[in-house]
């Protein structure tokens, strides 16, 4: 079983086709899809439309009862996930959900607990990455920059190899998971992650596609964020 984690705060114009697109990905024979949505307090009508079609789209439901922020709709996913292996979808169509099974496959084979989505080792990608830079020099420039900063500084504290620390797409096998305790509540849980990863063990990346948002159209991260995962990654290279 793989269960897929979509942590979910205002995602109305996005999720139903982000849905779609998940269960229409051609999954090998033997696989079991477990998709968990945990709503973080959504306003814009995402929780309403979630509750009314919890049964009809097959999901698992969790909702909190206020905005507690990604870290915390993570942890809830893992906590109630049953797959053996775990990933992240978010909801905002920045991640191709066909791409998903190249980054659980180096999981399932059991060459590593482990395994990131890169956006940044294909060749191409990188280029499509500088002319994104070009085009949105005021928005995607600055989560750009901010994102190879961190990973850098990752790699730094921990003498790791990463291209891309800040991807979406991180996979776990659930029991390697389950022993890594976690307490953040916003997206500083991802470096948190990450952090305690790299204490235990090594992370595989696998290339990926990325068609990334502006802040404009719904970009949740800013610099604070930033300043918040360094300081995660540091802390947590001190003390687990």
């Amino acid at each position: 079983m793989l269960s897929v984690i979509i942590p979910v705060y205002n995602e109305f114009s996005t999720l139903p086709k982000l849905l779609n697109v998940l269960f229409l990905v051609p999954w090998p024979d033997g696989f079991v899809l477990e998709v968990i949505v945990v709503d973080d307090g959504s306003v814009d009508g995402t929780r309403e439309w979630l509750i009314e079609n919890e049964k009809t789209l097959g999901i698992k439901l969790f909702l909190h009862s206020k905005n507690k922020g990604k870290g915390a709709a993570l942890r809830t996913g893992f906590n109630n996930a049953s797959g053996s292996v775990v990933i992240v979808q978010d909801a905002d169509l920045e991640y191709d959900p066909n791409e998903i099974i190249d980054v659980v496959t180096p999981i399932i084979k059991g060459n590593t607990k482990v395994c990131y989505g890169s956006r940044f080792l294909k060749q191409d990608q990188i280029i499509d990455s500088v002319d994104w830079v070009k085009k949105h020099r005021g928005s995607y420039f600055f989560a750009y920059i901010g994102g190879r900063t961190i990973t850098h500084f990752c790699n730094f504290l921990f003498g790791s190899n990463l291209t891309d620390e800040p991807t979406c797409y991180k996979a776990f096998d659930k029991i390697f998971l389950d022993d890594i305790k976690l307490t953040s509540n916003g997206f500083e849980l991802e470096p948190e992650l990450t952090a305690k990863v790299l204490k235990r063990t090594t992370i595989l990346e696998v290339p990926i596609h990325y068609y990334p948002r502006t802040y404009e159209e719904g970009k949740k991260v800013n610099w604070k964020d930033g300043v918040r995962a360094l300081w995660k990654l540091l802390k947590h290279r001190i003390v687990d």
